[in-house]
């Protein structure tokens, strides 16, 4: 439990440096009704001092992007474990880019070591599967939101 306690306090430390809390959209895409892994995120995120908000079951790309600009988030993270994750995660980045966009994309779910080069590519990161620590998650959406911001 301790180690739990310093690992939140490290991510507080590193959230009270920001301006503002990050904004955070969870997205699950497409035809993937396992939610309960974005929900724990959602809660993770929420605890970290981050401001959620969740797009629910079956979001399309477009909802996915549209809701990112309305609002005005700093970071997407995807959800699938369907394995669609080469076709939906690239078509929500190309979507922000088409709108100028400067919004962190992190995927998690199920996929393989060999799909997570070809995301990286398209600007997806993290790109984490099942039983990563949450400390881990927070840590990298902090880290590239403070990257972006520079």
């Amino acid at each position: 439990m301790n180690k739990v306690l310093n690992a939140y306090e490290e991510i507080y430390d590193m959230q009270r440096d920001m301006q503002r809390p990050i904004r955070i959209l969870v997205a699950k895409l497409g035809l993937d009704g396992h939610d309960r892994g974005a929900l724990v995120l959602c809660r993770a995120f929420r605890d970290a001092g981050m401001e959620v908000i969740y797009s629910g079951l079956f979001a399309t790309p477009e909802q996915v992007a549209k809701t990112a600009i309305d609002e005005d988030v700093d970071v997407v993270a995807m959800s699938l474990l369907n394995g669609a994750h080469l076709t939906l995660f690239p078509k929500v980045a190309r979507l922000l880019k088409e709108h100028n966009a400067n919004i962190v994309l992190v995927g998690g779910g199920i996929i393989p070591e060999k799909d997570k080069p070809l995301l990286e590519k398209e600007g997806i990161t993290g790109n984490f599967g099942p039983g990563t620590p949450l400390q881990t998650i927070i840590e990298h959406v902090i880290n590239e939101v403070n990257k972006r911001s520079r």
